[in-house]
């Protein structure tokens, strides 16, 4: 009997995704599984068929309980936590009043939180009769399955996610010395590809055996969810999307989008800009905005190109990237739409970018630019630069060949409001029925991502996807290249590099968004038979019970 640890939600992307991704295709195969995590809507996951709450005091409380559509089914055991949870990377978390990066933490309070968790996984392993325990991330579940395996006997593997190596092991000299000793007891450290491999090896070098530890778990897509369509039933989908969004919770409405652009002004100062910055935030962001059903109902589905951002509206993530190209795309597709699905502390200042685009207001682009880190919450004199880099460059690059009029002017004459929508948060649900109503999806991520899910949710939906060519973009778009005609996966890759990275985006969209049809087929055919979630579930199963 195996249980799953992770110390966060289902909903989300990164290893939130992976989680639910690998636990469905589990309960699909007939297998039953053990969950322990801070997941507060059981009732999302059809999968889950008993939830479990560990109070401090000891007592069990059994809160939520469903019928498994699958063969088998998952419970959801939840340690009570009280006020805070360490992170990696802050966000906002509706039960926790105190969400703090777990380099902050004192070592008590890092205590704490290990025992508690402990307390709770014992009680797990004793009354389910666990056999293996899977750890995701380098710290703080793999000290949790360390404490609980050497104490009743249980192996326990490892799967690092780069979140964790980046934020907290580099970062801190206690969760290098705690990854290092668990990743030593592990028997098994589950990577998804290369990249992945070479941080670990880079980062714990030291471990005894690491070699012989590793085993590839690659990443994986539920093609039962994502599907290719064709552009006439494109609004099909996307009625079919509004209707989920009738009863969802929302966030930003039309009035205070409204409130917040009417404040902008040509030759305005930057103390201005900032206030309009700050009163524009105070709108639930993790939830779609108001008027989305209103703004997707304006889209020509059927004639439009459309392009599809998904992910974090954050530095590292490069949207910032898509906007710079903005002007000279729609220069070359007029009907081009960008849609824009995530949330973020650089929503609004990409807004305001947008807003002097097509303005003419050249002071506000590029002060933006300039300190668009630091308006994420980036202190100045942390390492790197505080500008939002690939779009900087690409400005100053304009203004070197003396080409900058013409982008303002390309600006002021294609950049609309109606071209660029913001849909607020979506979970998958709602993903799987937007994806495939576009033509091309584009990750410019900014940092070497170690598996990238939404590329091949693209990849499975259809819709031809560039990303940035490393880290392990560079290998999902190498095997889509090995399986397309020559040179029909060209496009997908946009160069990392500061200097080059807009540009790219510049040449290569127009190019996906026209061969995104010719290859809809074989994208959805390699999704099916290379990532599928049911052959990562297999080797899961496989490898945790030779444990």
């Amino acid at each position: 009997m195996i249980c799953l640890l992770h110390g966060y939600l289902l909903e989300g992307s990164g290893s939130n995704l992976w989680t639910r991704s690998i636990l469905e295709a589990l309960c699909r195969q007939g297998h039953n599984v053990h969950l322990m995590a801070q997941e507060n809507h059981p009732e999302r996951y059809p999968f889950i068929s008993e939830s479990r709450r560990y109070h401090a005091d000891g007592t069990v409380e059994t809160w939520h309980q469903q019928e498994s559509p699958y063969p088998g089914s998952c419970v959801l055991h939840k340690p009570l936590l009280g006020e805070t949870l360490p992170v990696f990377v802050w966000d906002r978390y509706e039960e926790f009043s105190r969400v703090i990066p777990m380099v902050e933490l004192t070592d008590a309070e890092v205590e704490d939180y290990l025992a508690r968790n402990a307390r709770t996984l014992t009680r797990i392993v004793e009354d389910y009769g666990i056999t293996a325990i899977h750890a995701n991330h380098s710290v703080l579940m793999p000290q949790v399955a360390e404490r609980v395996g050497a104490r009743l006997g249980i192996p326990f593997a490892v799967m690092p996610h780069g979140s964790a190596l980046e934020y907290a092991v580099k970062r801190d000299e206690r969760f290098f010395r705690m990854a290092e000793q668990s990743f030593t007891a592990a028997r098994r450290v589950f990577v998804i590809g290369d990249e992945m491999r070479n941080r670990v090896r880079t980062v714990l070098p030291s471990v005894p055996d690491l070699e012989a530890k590793f085993t590839e778990l690659h990443l994986g897509v539920d093609t039962t969810q994502f599907w290719p369509v064709t552009r006439e039933l494109r609004s099909a989908n996307i009625t079919m999307l509004a209707e989920r969004l009738i009863n969802l919770p929302t966030g930003r409405t039309a009035e205070q989008t409204e409130a917040f652009l009417d404040q902008l002004h040509v030759g305005m100062t930057d103390d201005r800009l900032m206030e309009a910055l700050d009163s524009a935030r105070l709108y639930d962001d993790k939830a779609p905005d108001a008027d989305l059903i209103a703004k997707l109902a304006q889209v020509n589905w059927e004639q439009d190109d459309m392009l599809l951002f998904v992910g974090r509206i954050i530095s590292t993530k490069g949207l910032h990237a898509v906007i710079a190209a903005l002007p000279l795309l729609l220069e070359q597709r007029p009907d081009m739409k960008l849609i824009i699905v995530g949330h973020g502390p650089l929503r609004e200042p990409l807004e305001a970018v947008l807003w002097a685009l097509e303005h003419g207001d050249r002071d506000v682009v590029e002060w933006i630019l300039e300190y668009g880190r630091v308006l994420e919450g980036e202190p100045q004199g942390e390492t790197g630069n505080t500008y939002l880099t690939q779009a900087f460059r690409f400005i100053e690059q304009l203004r070197e060949r003396a080409e900058l009029d013409h982008y303002y002017e390309a600006a002021r004459k294609h950049v609309r409001r109606d071209n660029v929508i913001f849909t607020g948060y979506l979970t998958h649900h709602e993903l799987r029925l937007l994806f495939p109503c576009c033509d091309a999806a584009i990750f410019p991520s900014v940092v070497r991502e170690a598996g990238p899910l939404v590329f091949l949710e693209a990849l499975a939906s259809g819709s031809y996807p560039l990303g940035t060519y490393f880290g392990g973009m560079k290998a999902s778009i190498d095997t889509a290249a090995a399986v397309l005609a020559d040179g029909a996966a060209d496009a997908m890759r946009l160069s990392p590099q500061p200097e080059r990275t807009v540009q790219d985006i510049v040449d290569n969209v127009p190019i996906a968004l026209q061969s995104g049809p010719e290859v809809r087929e074989a994208l959805f055919r390699l999704a099916r038979e290379r990532y599928d979630w049911s052959s990562v579930a297999a080797t899961l199963v496989r490898e945790m019970k030779e444990m």
